[in-house]
């Protein structure tokens, strides 16, 4: 993947959530490309992710960490910071889709609570230690996970739906206290990629999910990658506060 203004990105650092695997993966491994140091933070293991950004001379680091877990996330941020010195990006992806898709009045409690718990209060936690030091820094920019699903409604997975409107929501809160101290914070909202959850979720199905985007397919980790990367980018500098809907036309409709 190539990058016209690859010059932003190099010798910052750059954090990622969920990097093991699919969109986390791909923006860490972009990121490593432009020339920053990346963080891949997952509670999976990211050894491929690593190996892979090490084949080309990049520079990163692997750190377990969960976004649920307050003393986790302060660790996390403090051992990338003491790794690399500082901390200009962030890409708060980390994300679970849930165990179940249910009707309000059957969705399990302990189902609610795990998705909430890790789709927005994770994302919280993220940037509430970020946030601490960027101030310190006096710089930063933070592009959170939100979905398609963050921005209208469907049939079903309703904890899944107010999670990712709930990051939507905290992103512009962000942006607006700390637009000031020079640090944006906005969301990205994918439509359906392809990655292993959503063959996971959607087995057998793919073929009506691509249907329902007007580009007929689904999209790519490294086009949702391009995009974090440029809302990092002195490019978007103007921009914060912003919902970025990368979804090949779905919520048009």
């Amino acid at each position: 993947m190539q990058y016209i203004n690859a010059q932003y990105y190099k010798n910052k650092t750059a954090l990622i959530t969920g990097a093991s695997s699919g969109i986390g993966a791909a923006t860490a491994l972009a990121f490593a490309e432009a020339g920053a140091n990346v963080v891949l933070a997952d509670v999976n293991d990211a050894d491929v992710v690593l190996q892979a950004i090490q084949a080309i001379n990049g520079k990163a680091i692997y750190i377990n960490a969960d976004v649920r877990q307050s003393e986790q996330v302060q660790q996390l941020i403090e051992s990338s910071v003491k790794e690399y010195g500082q901390l200009d990006y962030a890409f708060n992806n980390a994300g679970i889709i849930g165990a179940a898709y249910e009707a309000i009045d059957q969705f399990e409690e302990s189902v609610w609570d795990d998705v909430i718990d890790v789709n927005l209060k994770g994302v919280w936690l993220c940037m509430k230690y970020q946030i601490k030091h960027m101030l310190s820094q006096g710089s930063g920019s933070i592009v959170n996970m939100s979905s398609t699903a963050g921005l209208v409604g469907s049939h079903l997975g309703s904890a899944y739906i107010a999670s990712k409107h709930g990051v939507v929501g905290l992103t512009k809160a962000a942006a607006v206290e700390y637009a000031k101290a020079n640090i944006r914070v906005n969301a990205i909202c994918p439509g359906m990629t392809d990655t292993k959850a959503i063959e996971d979720v959607f087995k057998g199905k793919v073929a009506r999910v691509k249907a329902a985007h007007p580009l007929g397919r689904l999209g790519t980790p490294e086009e949702i990658a391009s995009s974090v990367l440029w809302l990092c980018s002195d490019d978007a500098s103007f921009i914060t506060g912003h919902t970025l809907t990368v979804d090949g036309g779905y919520v048009a409709q």
